[in-house]
C-alpha cells in the first residue's frame, strides 16, 4: 500500500522569496549603500566621460571613496531615523518609497555639505546630486524587482489550485485577484479577466490581461483550461447574475460570487469571501425607493414586535427596524440559538439576558396572548412561518399548524391587546397557490384581511398601503419568489426550494 504522496518541493521563486523576506532589512541596507557607491561612480564617469580615475583631472579615487563612505554613513543614519531599516513601512508601498526619497534627499544634502567643507573637494559639486538621483533609481529598481519576486513566490501552485476566470476588472476584481495571488494556500489561481467595458480591454492587473467580455467566456475557459468563473462584482444585480449563469451553464462552468458590500463590513475582499452562487442571488431583492419619513413616523418611539425574529427574513427586519429607533423592539422566536445569533448581530454580545428576547411558539395561543399582554406592542411584523416548499409537501399538517393557526393566534392576540398596525410577511406563491406552502400562506393572508376589516391583501410585491378602516391597520406584504427552474437545475437546486 502506497503512502501519502509527498508534497512537491517549493519553486525557485518561493525559496528566493523566503530568503529575501527573512533577511530583508540587512539586505535592504546593503543594497542601498551599494546603490550609492554605484551612483556616485557613474556620476563621476558622466561628469568626466572617463571610466578611470586618470581622466578625472585633479580628482582621484581616494576622494570618491571618501564621498562614498560619507554617503553610506548619512544614508544609514537617515534611513534608521525614518524607519526604512527598522521594518516600519510595508515593503514596496507608497509610504516606503516616499520615505526612501526623503532619506536620499537628506543624504544628498549631507554629502554636499561634507564635500564643500572638505579641502580640497572630494568630488565635483554636481556629483552628489547626480549620484543621488542615480542611486535613487537603482534603489527603486531593486525594490520593484524584489517585490515581483516576493509576489511570484506567494502565488498558489498551478497543480494544486483551481484555475478560474475573473469577471469584472473593477475594484472588486482587483482585490479578488490580489487576494488569490498573494496567498500561497489559495485554492484559486486566476488565469484571465473578462469585462464588458471596452475601455478596460487593454487593462492588466498583476500580470493578467482583460481578454474580452462575456461573449468570449466559453472560448476563454477552453483556452486557459478554467472550470470556474468568479463574478468579482460585490452586490451584482440578480439580472446580471442570471445572464452570466446562462452563459456559464452553456460553457459547463461553475460560478462563484462575492457577497454584497454590506456583508464585507467595509474590509478588503479575501479568498474566504468567495462563495458559490445561490438561489437567493438569482432571485434577488430589488432596491426600491422608500419613504423613510413615513416609515419612521409609525416606528420611531413605538413598541414593535417581530415574530420569527431569528429567521432569515425576521432577523433582517430587526436589523432594519433598529435604525428607526423604536422605543422597544421585542424579538420573538421559538429557536433560542437563532435569538442568540440575532442578539450577537444587533448588539455585539449574546448573553440572552434581555426581556425583549422572547422564546415562544406561535402555535401556542395562550403563550401569544401572554407575550402581547406583557409587552403591549403597537406595531407587529409577523414573519414566523414554515417556508421550505419540498418539506411542507411531505408534512402538510405542520404548515397548517404554523402558517395558518400560528397566524390566527398572533392576530387574535394583536386584536385583544390593541395593536395599531399588523404586517404579515407573505410570499407570492400565495397569489396563485399550487402547493401546501402557497395555500397555507394564502389562508394566512385572508385571516389578516379578516382581522383588518376587509380584503386588503396586496398583490405581488407590495408597499405599505395608506389606511385600512377599523382604527387599526392590518396588511400582508408578499415577498417575491420567482421561478427560475433552468438556472436552479444548473446549481443543483430544486425548483421552488426556500420559498417565502
Amino acid at each position: 500500500m502506497q503512502g501519502p504522496e509527498a508534497p512537491s518541493p517549493p519553486s525557485l521563486f518561493a525559496r528566493v522569496g523566503r530568503v529575501l523576506e527573512r533577511y530583508r532589512l540587512p539586505i535592504q541596507l546593503a543594497v542601498d549603500l551599494l546603490a550609492w557607491g554605484i551612483g556616485l561612480y557613474l556620476a563621476m564617469v558622466l561628469r568626466f566621460e572617463s571610466f578611470t580615475p586618470t581622466g578625472w583631472n585633479r580628482f582621484d579615487l581616494g576622494g570618491l571613496l571618501a564621498a562614498m563612505a560619507a554617503a553610506a554613513a548619512v544614508q544609514t543614519v537617515s534611513g534608521l531615523a525614518l524607519g526604512l531599516y527598522l521594518g516600519r513601512w510595508r515593503f514596496g508601498t507608497l509610504d516606503e518609497v516616499s520615505h526612501l526619497v526623503a532619506s536620499v534627499a537628506i543624504t544628498v544634502g549631507g554629502l554636499a555639505l561634507i564635500n564643500q567643507l572638505s579641502d580640497p573637494l572630494l568630488v565635483p559639486s554636481s556629483v552628489p546630486l547626480a549620484g543621488g538621483l542615480l542611486a535613487l533609481a537603482l534603489m527603486a529598481g531593486v525594490r520593484y524587482g524584489w517585490r515581483l519576486v516576493l509576489e511570484r513566490s506567494m502565488r498558489p501552485r498551478g497543480d494544486s489550485a483551481r484555475r478560474v476566470l475573473i469577471y469584472g476588472a473593477g475594484e472588486g476584481g482587483m482585490q479578488t485577484i490580489t487576494a488569490m495571488l498573494r496567498n500561497p494556500r489559495s485554492p484559486y489561481l486566476p488565469v484571465a479577466i473578462l469585462d464588458d467595458d471596452p475601455a478596460k480591454r487593454n487593462l492588466r492587473i498583476m500580470g493578467l490581461r482583460v481578454i474580452g467580455g462575456r461573449s468570449v467566456l466559453a472560448t476563454a475557459a477552453a483556452e486557459h483550461e478554467a472550470g470556474t468563473v468568479v463574478i468579482a462584482i460585490p452586490g451584482a444585480s440578480s439580472e446580471l447574475l442570471r445572464e452570466l449563469c446562462d452563459e456559464a451553464t452553456e460553457a459547463h462552468l461553475q460560478i462563484l460570487v462575492l457577497p454584497p458590500i454590506t456583508e464585507l463590513f467595509g474590509g478588503a475582499i479575501g479568498v474566504g469571501d468567495i462563495r458559490p452562487l445561490t438561489d437567493a442571488d438569482l432571485l434577488g431583492r430589488h432596491v426600491i425607493d422608500t419613504d423613510v419619513p413615513a416609515i419612521a413616523g409609525y416606528l420611531t418611539g413605538r413598541r414593535v414586535l417581530v415574530t420569527g425574529a431569528g429567521g432569515s427574513i425576521g432577523s433582517e427586519l430587526c436589523h432594519q427596524l433598529v435604525r428607526f429607533a423604536p422605543s422597544e423592539l421585542v424579538m420573538l422566536d421559538r429557536d433560542e440559538s437563532a435569538l442568540h445569533s440575532l442578539q450577537m448581530r444587533l448588539e455585539g454580545r449574546a448573553m440572552l439576558d434581555d426581556r425583549h428576547l422572547v422564546v415562544a411558539d406561535v402555535r401556542d395561543a395562550d403563550r401569544m396572548l401572554q407575550v402581547f399582554r406583557e409587552h403591549r406592542p403597537e406595531v407587529v411584523f409577523h414573519a414566523a412561518a414554515l417556508k421550505h416548499l419540498p418539506l411542507l409537501e411531505m408534512h402538510p399538517g405542520e404548515a397548517v399548524k404554523t402558517n395558518v393557526w400560528g397566524t390566527e393566534h398572533v392576530l387574535h392576540a394583536a386584536s385583544r391587546t390593541g395593536v395599531d398596525r399588523f404586517v404579515n410577511i407573505s410570499t407570492d406563491k400565495a397569489a396563485e397557490p399550487e402547493s401546501v406552502l402557497g395555500y397555507s400562506k394564502r389562508i394566512a393572508e385572508r385571516l389578516t384581511a379578516f382581522f383588518g376589516g376587509g380584503p386588503r391583501a396586496t398583490q405581488g410585491m407590495a408597499l405599505l398601503p395608506k389606511h385600512v378602516p377599523w382604527g387599526r391597520q392590518a396588511l400582508s406584504v408578499r415577498l417575491p419568489c420567482r421561478r427560475v427552474p433552468d438556472r436552479m437545475k444548473a446549481l443543483g437546486l430544486r425548483d421552488g426550494a426556500g420559498g417565502g
